[in-house]
């Protein structure tokens, strides 16, 4: 695990309870952090038994076959092409890249090398939205005329230093690549992909403060994004990302057919850890009925916050993948298409023109 930390952050919140429930596939054997002193602290955490300053040390170990980089995308300087390097499977936190290039020679530089690749767009894995991925598959509204995604995400005007990178349009780490990069993932593997669109960003809160200095930064990255289309099936498309502002309501995809309407809304503003619930119109005129979740969608997990159980899903197919060859998403082939998606929004909205996709 590059990334650990004894106390905070993705990896030791989501990654580390998704490997303690994975035994029968994963042994932690070894963490990387920032200093040797951090990286002991976090290896007493975490239970490896080798402790790295230098990630590179860490993926030439010979106890080490898959290696999670958990860092920021500004932060992460090269890892990804390191651990293919060494020959060790990988499992790389989103973004992947800065953009869709990157992102697919990273995925031909991992399949050249032999190596499995996994990538943190784990929402993807939700129960509910399986679910409306599977009922949308068996026809439960018909023919999709339309459908739409919207997301609201309360937002402070103070932040802290280490979120600096999310209002710097070069970064990577701002609203349309991760509020963007996992909504986007997340709907279009229920509700299909994007063939064509058209985009607006705009920035509507200009400064923010800065927690620890006072300092006042200005944001240059997008906290509005609009985007309209078709999908691949023709059906018409929308999706609205707001954030700022004291409150947000969180997502609601909503799904037109010929045969009724599918509503799935969740109950918090969290962007990959939210509870949703679905329910269905029929065209009969009846009010709207609540959806509950089959036994076979529950997690493995039972009773963990929805981020640690889609985590552990991914790991969980991951293994099998190593194991077996099989086919795996979400990996960098996901990524690479997902960063299509998002520098066609990004083209879209700085020409004015509709963007193709395929």
């Amino acid at each position: 695990m590059v990334g650990a930390h004894a106390e905070r952050g993705w990896g030791r919140g989501i990654h580390l309870p998704a490997l303690a429930a994975s035994r029968d596939d994963y042994e932690i054997t070894a963490v990387a952090g920032t200093s040797q002193e951090s990286a002991r602290a976090a290896a007493g955490v975490w239970g490896a038994r080798h402790a790295f300053d230098d990630a590179r040390q860490l993926m030439a170990h010979p106890e080490v076959d898959l290696v999670t980089i958990a860092v920021q995308l500004p932060q992460r300087d090269g890892l990804v092409d390191a651990a293919i390097a060494a020959g060790k499977h990988v499992y790389s936190e989103w973004p992947l890249a800065l953009d869709a290039d990157t992102a697919e020679r990273l995925r031909t530089s991992a399949d050249k090398a032999g190596v499995r690749h996994a990538v943190g767009l784990q929402s993807r894995h939700h129960p509910a939205i399986r679910l409306l991925r599977d009922l949308l598959a068996d026809g439960l509204v018909g023919e999709v005329l339309s459908t739409s995604l919207s997301y609201s995400l309360a937002a402070p005007e103070v932040w802290s230093q280490r979120y600096a990178a999310l209002f710097d349009h070069t970064k990577g780490v701002n609203h349309v690549a991760v509020v963007g990069g996992h909504a986007l993932d997340m709907y279009g593997s229920a509700v299909g992909g994007f063939a064509e669109l058209s985009a607006t960003l705009t920035t509507r809160i200009g400064r923010v403060t800065m927690q620890e200095t006072g300092e006042e930064i200005e944001v240059t990255s997008p906290d509005q994004i609009v985007v309209a289309g078709l999908l691949e099936s023709g059906a018409a498309a929308s999706a609205h990302f707001m954030t700022g502002g004291p409150r947000g309501d969180g997502f609601r995809i909503e799904v037109h057919g010929r045969a009724g309407r599918l509503v799935l809304r969740s109950t918090d503003d969290s962007l990959v850890g939210p509870e949703f619930v679905l329910t269905h119109a029929r065209a009969n005129g009846a009010p709207a009925e609540e959806i509950a979740l089959p036994a076979a969608y529950r997690p493995a997990l039972d009773g963990v916050p929805s981020p640690v159980s889609n985590v552990h899903r991914v790991y969980a197919d991951l293994a099998r993948a190593i194991r077996t060859g099989d086919s795996f998403e979400p990996d960098f082939g996901t990524a690479a298409r997902t960063h299509r998606l998002l520098d066609a929004v990004k083209r879209s909205a700085a020409t004015g023109e509709r963007q193709r996709l395929g």
